[in-house]
């Protein structure tokens, strides 16, 4: 299922932009914008998670194409990597951009 999303156009609305503070967390500072795909409800129950990479300000909206997702292997949820047309990222490159969050967790990137 996680695979069948990668490749396809999304719309993120980002509710925790690049350079924001984790609401509950004051020790996180987001390095990349980070949101959700509204209408997307995903296997916790809340909209879809989506890290928006390549973008490089902080932005309310963005449309690109899902290039990867983060399997989490000790929780529930997956979060969606979405990037603008054409960008291109390493799995290395990802584990990367998004350890501020993803370190907490057993994780695995799916392209």
């Amino acid at each position: 299922m996680a695979e069948s999303v990668i490749g396809k156009q999304v719309t993120v609305v980002i509710d925790r932009p690049l350079g924001s503070v984790h609401p509950n967390h004051s020790d996180i500072v987001y390095p990349v914008n980070y949101g959700y795909i509204q209408g997307v409800i995903a296997a916790d129950g809340e909209e879809q998670d989506a890290y928006l990479l390549g973008v490089e300000v902080p932005v309310r909206e963005f449309c690109g194409r899902v290039i990867a997702v983060i399997h989490c292997l000790n929780d529930v949820e997956d979060k969606w990597v979405v990037a603008p047309e054409g960008a291109v990222f390493t799995r290395e490159e990802i584990a990367e951009k998004v350890r501020f969050q993803e370190q907490y967790f057993e994780t695995e990137i799916l392209l």
